[in-house]
């Protein structure tokens, strides 16, 4: 008998400043599939991101696909809020792409002692430790959205 999947709440405090930063951990079902590292799909999930972040849903400040999952460094417009911007992302995605999600996502805030550069560093060199590249930048499947 599996474990049942708990419901992780996704609402951000009111004590919790604008702009805080996120890291987001969004998973395909089933897994070992590779549903996200296909040069189309890649391209219709960072589109659609940069769509959402022109609008003012979310700020992308990194995001690395890997073939079944795929990990974020995420800020949060105030008045839409974290469920519903990746809710949103998720189910326009499935339409376009036909991607599979699980039912939800990871999210963890980074505080004041924990380093942005740590998070990102530990997200860049996810494809390294999956055997997929032998270093980072040479994943075509990372993006920082500064320049965009």
């Amino acid at each position: 008998m599996l474990p049942e999947r708990k419901i992780l709440p996704h609402g951000i405090p009111s004590w919790v400043t604008d702009g805080s930063e996120y890291f987001i951990t969004i998973c395909t079902t089933p897994r070992g599939t590779n549903q996200l590292c296909q040069p189309e799909t890649a391209t219709v999930l960072k589109d659609s991101l940069l769509f959402y972040q022109t609008r003012g849903d979310l700020w992308v400040h990194l995001l690395v696909l890997m073939p079944d999952h795929l990990h974020a460094i995420l800020s949060f417009s105030p008045t839409i809020g974290m469920q519903k911007s990746i809710s949103t992302w998720k189910r326009y995605n499935a339409r376009m792409k036909g991607i599979q999600w699980q039912r939800d996502f990871f999210d963890h805030r980074l505080r004041k002692d924990e380093s942005f550069v740590e998070k990102a560093h530990y997200i860049r060199m996810n494809p390294v430790r999956a055997s997929l590249v032998d270093a980072p930048e040479k994943w075509p499947y990372a993006w920082t959205f500064r320049d965009e």
